[in-house]
């Protein structure tokens, strides 16, 4: 099985998978034309996908069929009323592929006599063809770890370097300046903990990419690209090269967990993430978010209570001189007496951000003051309905953001 994945600096991303049965074929090594189960999600297997559809097409005879493996359509959204479906799934439909859609491995297991029908498109167990068994398991940017009894029958595996599920966002947050590609056999039991079988030269390639669109466009193709040579050269074939960099130079091992990003990861720290750092993880993984403490007036009296707020539209570097002196991560709504009052909140490298509306989870995005009165964020007068009738051009929240 072969792996691509990414590297940036001294560390690699995007990934690959592929596993392989038997070996006869007119290359630098041989085997038989490969019978693939590709598993894929996103546009950065996509690429590679069709690159190998591409090669099955041609009738080189290095591919002889493709069956697609990809996680089932999943509700999104509010209330769950829409439905997204994995990106792979419709290239696959539209190539004419046969695709399997599944959760889990579990239960999935091969038949090695069943004869290919024509309902094998759709079905929950492993494909075989009329030429055999499938010997080749590719896994490109997919979201499940492939068991190692599917492993099994194939006699290797590939997988990607920069460990982990998410290589392009780590790249971008940790501000690599290069990048590049890992083709990596699969391990049966770790991920990412197969061998290196091609990789782009250290230190990688520049790049100017700024979100994971832009860096997932400069390594698809690399990445597909090493895959279909890899391919033509039988470096997949035992016995098998460690072809890494660091195996052979003195290049810094500077490794780092590429792990899913989550909710803690985009919990913004105003006390350590400079401005750049800020604006830098709203593109790449934005929207940010934050609590705060809300003051809220009931028949009871007042009442504390701790709110969640996403900043659902992001923040602007305040470009011109900021007169007000608010505390780092404690916002203040400046401008309450002209048309658009917006949020100001200082960084800990001195800057200030701005942001025109605040999002409260459970509500919508609204226009900053009206969301800060409704939800208690600031000590607004009873009363007050115009923010042009609060005796200041300016309130601050009643806490820092935490």
């Amino acid at each position: 099985m072969l792996g691509i994945r990414s590297i940036s600096h001294c560390r690699p991303r995007p990934s690959f998978s592929l596993v392989s049965y038997q070996y006869r074929f007119a290359t630098t090594k041989s085997y038989d034309p490969l019978r693939v189960l590709f598993c894929g999600s996103d546009e950065f297997s996509i690429a590679s996908l069709q690159a190998l559809d591409h090669e099955r097409r041609a009738g080189s005879g290095y591919v002889a069929s493709i069956d697609v493996v990809c996680r089932p359509e999943k509700p999104v959204r509010r209330h769950l009323r829409a439905v997204r479906e994995v990106p792979i799934a419709t290239v696959a439909r539209n190539l004419g592929l046969p695709l399997h859609q599944i959760d889990t491995f579990t239960g999935w297991t091969v038949s090695v006599l069943a004869k290919i029908t024509e309902n094998t498109a759709h079905t929950d167990k492993p494909p075989t063809h009329l030429e055999g068994p499938m010997n080749l398991v590719a896994a490109v940017s997919f979201g499940l770890r492939v068991p190692a009894r599917i492993l099994s029958l194939a006699n290797k595996t590939d997988r990607d370097r920069f460990p982990g599920p998410a290589p392009l966002h780590h790249t971008l947050l940790a501000d690599r300046k290069t990048t590049g590609v890992t083709l990596q056999t699969l391990h049966p039991i770790r991920m990412d903990g197969g061998r290196i079988l091609a990789q782009t030269p250290y230190p990688g390639i520049e790049h100017q990419a700024k979100t994971v669109e832009e860096l997932q466009a400069l390594t698809a193709p690399l990445g597909a690209d090493m895959l279909i040579q890899s391919l033509k050269n039988g470096s997949f074939v035992p016995p098998l090269q460690d072809a890494g960099w660091y195996s052979g130079c003195s290049a810094p091992r500077d490794f780092q967990s590429a792990s899913k990003i989550g909710p803690k990861d985009r919990h913004l720290d105003w006390t350590m993430w400079s401005s750049d750092d800020i604006l830098r993880r709203q593109r790449v993984i934005g929207p940010l978010w934050n609590m705060t403490e809300t003051l809220i007036n009931s028949r009871n009296g007042e009442r504390r209570e701790a709110k969640r707020i996403i900043w659902e539209h992001g923040f602007q570097l305040l470009e011109e001189e900021c007169h007000l002196f608010p505390r780092t991560g404690h916002p203040i709504i400046v401008g309450l007496h002209g048309p658009t009052p917006k949020v100001f909140i200082r960084t800990c490298d001195g800057n200030v951000l701005v942001a025109d509306s605040i999002k409260v989870e459970g509500e919508v995005t609204t226009e900053a003051f009206r969301a800060a009165k409704r939800n208690g964020l600031a000590p607004f007068p009873d009363g007050l309905d115009k923010p042009t009738h609060f005796p200041h051009d300016f309130v601050a929240f009643h806490s820092p953001l935490t």
